[in-house]
């Protein structure tokens, strides 16, 4: 061993990184992280990999190109029904016909 080593070019961190993760720091709801922990331990997993397996989902579900009946459909359940207007004909209008 060395009396000493030079640590001034060193980076913190793991030495081997972990492929495809990434370290992160979120605030998540206590209510949330009770069900996901409880959840994980009745079923013998850790709760991290069911979180990240519930966004992967959540992701999947909604990431589908959205449509144009998909959007007309959409447009039908938000706008409210109108009802239809029927207009008595104008003299004018009655004028053209004759």
């Amino acid at each position: 061993m060395k009396a000493e080593y030079d640590f001034s070019k060193g980076k913190r961190g793991a030495l081997i990184p972990a492929k495809g993760k990434k370290r992160i720091t979120i605030y998540i709801d206590d209510a949330v992280l009770n069900e996901f922990r409880s959840r994980a331990e009745r079923i013998g997993t850790v709760y991290q990999t069911m979180m990240n397996e519930a966004l992967k989902a959540f992701l999947e579900k909604n990431e589908q190109p959205v449509t144009a009946a998909r959007l007309r459909q959409i447009i039908r359940e938000e706008l409210p029904a109108r009802p239809r207007i029927t207009r008595r004909p104008t003299a004018r209008a009655k004028a053209v016909r004759r």
